[in-house]
């Protein structure tokens, strides 16, 4: 029985990763049009010091907007500022250190924020982990869980009524999140979310990934019912050629390598439907979907489950503490 739980969450992860590359073979990546500027709008990009947040704070900034780089590498995020600043003669881009395996960490970067008095008009959540070797957050949480899941719905729920007070009827503020195609083999165990019986770095992730993209259907419905003019989209950039990829098994590694100088696409290539949910005009007023490549697409038929999104949404807010209708001030 413990092996099966731990060899189906692999199984599951690698055939959906085949179905993505065969995908990938047959379509071109999504090509980004050119959208109008953005001046005076601002914009949150988590791990945005590199790979595919990184070009989406590359892009943002090229269309005016005022960018805050949120990572956990001053040095990293420190370059990335210069090599975009070197870059663009318009817009503004800056770094804040934010470490979301650490709650202490988020709630110290919204305070820091929310002080500035700057507007929120663009959240981007797209730093991510993945297939770690199993270890703990500052907090005590299944990394993989904490970092890519519990940091961004602490991040995202603390910066709600600034986003909220940013939109407007004809301008909403946008929240994009980065999920994956791992979701579709994802699997929410409530009584066990930090994988404690079993634990599988590659069910860890998936399961992860489907918990953002629960968390975002969820929080639209919220901002729908309460006629809020901020729209919150899940995105999947596909297969990128990233370091995301660097804790696979040596063998896997090495058919990773000439596969993914094949078929995967590029950081900016990964980037483009997250700088499209975040700045397409064809997005305005559009929430709770689900885009691959570009597109609206059908999301895993667990993820529409209303009842596993609520009670996702209890237990997230009582392991970060906040109270259950989410949304908490600073």
């Amino acid at each position: 029985m413990w092996l099966l739980a731990f060899v189906l969450p692999i199984i599951r992860l690698y055939l959906i990763g085949i179905k993505v590359l065969l995908y990938q073979l047959f379509n071109k990546s999504f090509p980004l049009p050119v959208f109008p500027k953005q001046n005076g709008r601002v914009a949150i990009v988590t791990g945005g010091a590199r790979g595919m947040g990184y070009e989406t704070a590359r892009h943002l900034t090229s269309l005016g907007m005022h960018v805050v780089i949120a990572g956990n590498c001053e040095e990293e995020g420190v370059a990335a500022v210069k090599k975009i600043q070197e870059e663009q003669n318009e817009g503004n881009v800056e770094f804040q250190n934010i470490d979301l395996a650490s709650l202490k960490s988020v709630r110290q970067f919204v305070h820091k924020f929310k002080d500035r008095g700057l507007l929120l008009h663009v959240l981007v959540n797209n730093a991510g982990v993945m297939l770690v070797p199993e270890r703990k957050t500052e907090d005590g949480f299944e990394l993989q869980f904490g970092l890519n899941y519990l940091g961004h719905f602490l991040l995202t729920n603390l910066l709600l009524d600034t986003l909220k007070k940013s939109g407007t009827a004809d301008s909403c503020a946008r929240i994009v999140t980065v999920s994956s195609a791992t979701h579709y083999g994802g699997v929410i165990s409530l009584d066990d979310l930090q994988g404690r019986s079993c634990y599988c770095s590659h069910g860890a992730y998936s399961q992860s990934k489907l918990a953002l993209v629960l968390f975002t259907y969820h929080l639209q419905q919220r901002l729908t019912s309460e006629g809020f003019p901020v729209m919150a989209n899940a995105v999947d950039p596909g297969m990128v050629n990233t370091d995301l990829y660097q804790n696979l098994c040596s063998p896997a590694q090495l058919v990773k390598q000439p596969v993914a100088w094949l078929l995967f696409r590029t950081p900016a290539q990964g980037a483009s439907t997250s700088i499209y949910a975040a700045a397409s005009p064809e997005m305005e007023g559009v929430g709770g979907c689900y885009l691959y490549n570009g597109r609206r697409t059908q999301s895993s038929e667990a993820s529409y489950d209303e009842d596993l999104q609520a009670e996702l949404w209890r237990q997230s807010c009582a392991l970060v503490g906040l109270p259950e209708e989410g949304h908490q001030a600073e």
